[in-house]
């Protein structure tokens, strides 16, 4: 009698496996169609254009939301992102340049970012003095590609503020 019991557990434990395999593969199946396999975000590496073509000081590329600043041959892009809230800082130019002490370094600063939103500050390397911003703006990494000498921006590759490329 036991050997009859014994038959009908292990014939319901193979059903069991068998429609529980079906059931799990089908459900995912379904998790797998309802993620996108493409990604729809903007590119995190970009061509911004031939060195010699962007003016000395802070230029804003609005597409990208970045600026990128050109020092003589020395070039550096910094996110123009509030990490407050997100709306886009704008720059100014001082009428003179004027030195300030960042985490225990000194910098000779010729313009500030600035939020219009929440009334943010920031130092030109895009280190926060004024406001709720809770953290640096970010900067990223630079480079120059080899066929055609043309800028390129990697967002998402994050540098320290006083890093600079020189072309």
């Amino acid at each position: 009698m036991k050997y009859f019991q014994r038959r009908k557990l292990l014939k319901f434990f193979f059903i069991f496996v068998i429609f529980g395999g079906i059931v799990g593969q089908a459900v995912y199946i379904l998790i797998k169609f309802f993620l996108p396999k493409a990604n729809y975000g903007p590119p995190q590496r970009i061509k911004i254009g031939a060195p010699h073509k962007f003016s000395d000081g802070p230029n804003f590329l609005s597409e990208h939301q970045i600026f990128v600043i050109k020092e003589g041959n020395k070039f550096h892009a910094i996110s123009s992102v509030c990490t407050h809230l997100g709306c886009n800082v704008t720059v100014k130019k001082l009428t003179g340049p004027k030195t300030v002490t960042v985490s225990g370094k000194e910098i000779e600063e010729k313009w500030e970012f600035h939020c219009p939103c929440h009334g943010s500050s920031f130092y030109g390397d895009g280190t926060p003095y004024t406001g709720p911003a809770p953290s640096p703006l970010p900067a990223f990494k630079l480079s120059v590609s080899t066929v055609e000498r043309k800028l390129i921006v990697d967002k998402g590759s994050e540098v320290s503020a006083d890093w600079r490329l020189t072309v």
